[in-house]
């Protein structure tokens, strides 16, 4: 056999997959497969060719749903397209889900694996104000650049379902979702405290606010009350905490969520104002028991009972106090290790007892968490303790450890026990003292039994020009005894007033509302927002009537929460998304993201679905099945990839000096999924030797022909078939990669390669390596893609050795090791034992008194 190599173009027109660049010419003379000289993978030519032939024949377009078939939706959370790209960091969920797409249409499941872009949002319109450009144009091109990489890393996206947030079309839908949440009264307007940055011209999240300072540009934020549009997120908050149970998703997510929304059980407790008859303080305790011991009730400065309890002599001191604590967020606030507050000089009155009990401020009760009121009981928690002993406020104990241990009174004790210095409540336990006080507030009118929580809703407005217009507009009115017919509020001399109490939605048959195309797009210091200024857009008539469109925006949050739903029906112009399709694809199957989204994304999401199951326009009360979060890639530092360290490493680069196979390999071969990992270039080495031995076997294997397997061989690749499968199941696919590494050295020492055997690590390697798999299966001589081969199956039996190595102790000491049948008898262990050189040494000259043999894990002679 002499081996030739030759250069074939690819050629889009066949229909059929190109044969190798490798072929054979039959001779007389046949040689052995080491003879041929080892050939490095032609990895730039390879992965062009097959991209281009999953391109001309759609190979991953998403199949119509055969009912018989089992169904597989892989989702990625979907790429922000920034000016930056991607770098190496980013591809490891979206190579892990593209496995996994693989691997299940090789199983023979119709798979759904779609790809789009979050395009809306502040970074983009910070870039295009920074360039002078406009943000759709920015878009676009970063969109463009991130579709190049996606493509050239080879990922078996739908890229006929592709999508942005920022289509018209898209758009349109986000907008008729929106409607619907504002017809079923869960989008209100509300007048809410938000952080206003100025500089920015928008609200920013808590999370956005450090030290007072806006975390992108360090600009001032301050308090302020705002109108603001409201999504009630809070009617679901008992559903989004059920509607975990029963979900895959990784433990620390599930925690996360359940904190977030924060149910708890406990007690309203309505505490009198002295001199105010009318008015009252409501607070919410977990920990009624303790009521007895209250020595303080602090209110957060934006309580809005704080100016009207404050006397006369702490007013300066109240009001210096409330406009510093406004310049925080309450991120801030609470995170603080320092507690601060302010006497406001009045009192609140006990509910049971009557005692007067000073009213403080302090900046560490947020108006936006609860009642915006706490009970201070100091003597029975942390937070209270060190406040009242910064401030010289009583300590009252009224609970003591249930053994009589010394109560330790330099910090409060928080555990449950035994009231004490409680009047009628003393003895009681902590739960019985928690019921009786709860029953006498309950009686006295003064609070109940309540169920609370930490979630808050969500505020939905933006006052920016990069979002979905929200489509709501108002009448607007003008001076009594003026003719609307003749005024125009885009004149600046215009009186007229915009009734915000009276929002009407926009008909639905006149979606999309589209931004207008500012020049000016910078947000200024009207709260409006931008696009307050663009007259001709926001003023219009109607039947004669003036009216206002809302010049807020949607948060970047409201494209996110529903793509996976228009993945479904991309192109649908009559609806959103149908429910054949819901009911053949949803739920997804396994959803792929980062850590960082763990709660807010992941909940409004999940807000949004159910929504739309109460609608009826799904039939799925969950969204996401299956959650897995890839682990952070740092750069080789250590530290996180960023451009101010250095330290981040272009995934083109790579591609173009090793392969996008090996990219793909090497992260996935890094370490555990989950796992966070340093990236080390050097490495990416030992992926690209084990690709170059892959395609040397087959090439070999290919050569020969040759088709008997010995037994160990055989055993070996039912083995590692058993192995890969089982760890791709389970997403561990650097355990995966090694058991092919092994597979690979066995096959590489074999005089003659089994056709097989370099069959099943073809198969096996395609999910990680498509381009060197589908080049692997031409060599084979197969004419179609393997996209759709059936995957590997492994015979169990074969899996299980038939032979063990156990240690062999002469007098209790090793000596040597034998291989044997599992089952074999004793005799024919110590005649396998007395075999071995060591072994014999020992035995000369000396009687076997005793065998001490253990069947598959030692055998012990007894000589003398």
């Amino acid at each position: 056999m002499i081996l030739l190599r030759i250069t074939t173009a690819f050629t889009p027109r066949r229909t059929s997959v190109a044969r190798s660049s490798l072929i054979f010419l039959s001779t007389t003379k046949e040689i052995a497969p080491h003879q041929v000289t080892p050939v490095v993978f032609p990895f730039q030519q390879i992965e062009t060719k097959w991209q281009a032939y999953w391109h001309q024949h759609q190979t991953f377009q998403t199949p119509s749903r055969d009912l018989s078939k089992p169904k597989k939706y892989v989702l990625d959370m979907f790429p922000y397209p920034s000016g930056a790209g991607l770098h190496v960091g980013h591809p490891e969920g979206y190579t892990a889900s593209d496995v996994m797409a693989r691997y299940w249409r090789m199983k023979g499941y119709d798979v759904l694996h779609p790809i789009g872009w979050d395009s809306f949002g502040l970074p983009a319109e910070q870039y295009a104000i920074q360039t002078g450009a406009q943000p759709a144009d920015t878009t676009a091109t970063n969109i463009a650049n991130f579709k190049r990489q996606l493509q050239m890393l080879g990922f078996s996206y739908d890229w006929d379902r592709e999508l942005a947030t920022t289509d018209v079309e898209y758009v349109k839908w986000t907008q008729w979702i929106f409607l619907q949440l504002f017809k079923k009264g869960l989008a209100e307007q509300s007048e809410v405290s938000v952080n206003w940055c100025p500089a920015l011209g928008t609200v920013l999240a808590n999370e956005e606010v450090i030290n007072g300072l806006s975390e992108r540009g360090d600009h001032p934020v301050e308090r302020l009350p705002l109108r603001q549009w409201v999504l009630k997120i809070t009617q679901y908050a008992d559903r989004l905490e059920e509607g975990l149970q029963g979900l895959e998703w990784p433990a620390g997510t599930l925690s996360a969520q359940k904190q977030w929304i924060g149910r708890s059980e406990g007690c309203r407790i309505d505490f009198g104002i002295e001199g105010m008859d009318t008015e009252k303080i409501t607070v919410f305790t977990t920990r009624a028991d303790t009521l007895m011991g209250v020595t303080y009730v602090t209110l957060a400065p934006e309580h809005p009972l704080v100016l009207s309890v404050t006397s006369d002599e702490q007013k300066d001191a109240v009001t210096a106090y409330v406009n510093e604590a406004s310049s925080r967020s309450d991120l801030d606030r609470t995170s603080s290790k320092e507690k601060s507050g302010v006497f406001t000089g009045g009192y609140a009155l006990h509910p049971i007892t009557g005692e007067r009990v000073p009213i403080w401020v302090g900046d560490y009760v947020l108006g936006s968490y609860g009642t915006g009121a706490v009970m201070a009981v100091p003597a029975h928690d942390q937070r209270d303790f060190e406040f009242a002993q910064k401030y010289g406020l009583d300590i009252k104990w009224v609970v003591e450890p249930a053994d009589q241990a010394e109560l330790d009174k330099t910090v409060a004790f928080i555990e449950y026990g035994v009231n004490v210095n409680s009047g009628d409540f003393d003895g009681l336990t902590t739960e019985n003292a928690k019921e009786a006080v709860t029953k006498r507030l309950e009686e006295l009118e003064k609070g109940g039994t309540q169920i609370n929580y930490k979630l808050r809703d969500w505020v939905f407005s933006r006052q920016r020009y990069w979002g979905e217009p929200i489509p709501i507009y108002f009448p607007v009115d003008f001076p009594e005894g003026v003719d609307p017919s003749q005024q125009d509020p885009k004149l600046d001399d215009c009186q007229h007033t915009i009734r915000f109490d009276q929002p009407i939605p926009v008909d639905e048959a006149d979606l999309p509302l589209k931004l207008p195309v500012m020049e000016d797009f910078q947000p200024g210091d009207n709260p409006a927002g931008c696009l307050a200024r663009a007259r001709d857009w926001r003023y219009f008539q109607k039947d004669g009537k003036w009216f206002a469109r809302e010049t807020n925006t949607m948060p970047q949050w409201a494209g996110s929460c529903w793509y996976y739903f228009r993945f479904l029906d991309p192109k649908n112009s009559k609806e959103a998304f149908s429910k054949k399709v819901d009911e053949e694809w949803m739920p997804v199957d396994l959803y792929v993201g980062g850590a960082e989204h763990a709660v807010l994304h992941l909940l409004y999401a999940r807000f949004w679905h159910q929504v739309l199951f109460d609608l009826g326009y799904t039939t799925h009360p969950e969204p996401f099945q299956k959650l897995v979060h890839q682990g952070m890639i740092l750069g080789s530092d250590g530290e996180k990839m960023s451009k101010s360290r250095g330290n981040v490493v272009n995934p083109d680069d790579i591609v173009q000096s090793q392969g996008a196979d090996a990219l793909r390999m090497y992260e996935m071969f890094m370490g555990p999924l989950e796992a966070v990992k340093p990236w080390q270039t050097s490495q990416v080495a030992g992926v690209v030797r084990f690709m170059n031995k892959a395609y040397n076997i087959v090439v070999s294997a290919a050569a020969t022909k040759y088709t008997e397997m010995g037994d160990e061989t055989l055993r070996l690749m039912h083995k590692t078939m058993k192995k890969v499968t089982e760890d791709i199941e389970n997403m561990s696919f650097n355990t995966a990669i090694s058991a092919l590494m092994v597979y690979a050295n066995h096959l590489q020492s074999l005089e003659k390669i089994p056709m097989e055997a370099a069959k099943t690590l073809t198969l096996m390697v395609s999910p990680f390596a498509p381009h060197l798999g589908e080049e692997c299966w031409s060599i084979l001589g197969h004419t179609e893609s393997l996209a759709y081969e059936p995957w590997v199956e492994f015979d169990e039996a074969l899996c299980v050795d038939t032979t063990v190595t156990i240690g062999v102790q002469v007098n209790g000491k090793s000596r040597g090791e034998i291989s044997i049948a599992k089952d074999a008898d004793e005799s024919t262990a110590v005649a396998a034992a007395s075999s071995v050189d060591k072994v014999q040494v020992q035995l000369d000259g000396k009687e076997i008194k005793k065998v001490i043999y253990v069947p598959g894990r030692i055998l012990n002679l007894i000589a003398k």
